[in-house]
């Protein structure tokens, strides 16, 4: 049997302060990197790209790959880039209601805690690309047990 796999993409956007933009989403009261599933024929440059236009407005260009990521058991993969912001602007839609830059020490306490563990990799890791496995708790589950 073929095993198939849902591939994420996110863009890590910084702004000229190292702050990284968050988009709150509209359907949970939630703070996440722009970013999304990745649409058939795709490169996950290309729908990082894509996604991130879709969510914030922004036109970027992708400057390097910083971390692959598993969730074990769920079979989903999921890739952060760097992106550095070329054109556009911000523009609130029908995914996000507010679109901000926050500093690593003051992200909101309602951002999803793999994509925080993804932004803390992002931050110390500028060498490396990050092959983790995430593990733990779903988003859903910690909105649903009242954790987020």
């Amino acid at each position: 049997m073929k095993v198939q796999f849902t591939i994420g993409v996110f863009g890590i956007i910084f702004n000229e302060k190292q702050e990284i933009l968050l988009c709150h989403r509209r359907d949970f009261d939630l703070w996440n990197l722009p970013g999304g599933g990745l649409e058939n024929g795709e490169t996950p440059w290309e729908g990082t790209i894509r996604e991130v236009k879709e969510e914030t407005g922004l036109d970027v260009e992708i400057i390097n790959l910083t971390g692959i990521y598993n969730k074990p058991g769920k079979n989903a993969l999921s890739f952060s880039f760097i992106c550095e912001v070329i054109a556009g602007q911000i523009i609130l839609n029908d995914e996000a209601d507010k679109i901000e830059y926050f500093s690593l020490e003051k992200l909101p306490k309602n951002t999803v805690p793999k994509q925080v563990e993804r932004i803390k990799d992002a931050f110390e890791n500028h060498k490396y690309v990050v092959l983790k496995n995430q593990t733990g708790e779903s988003t859903m589950e910690l909105l649903k047990r009242g954790k987020l």
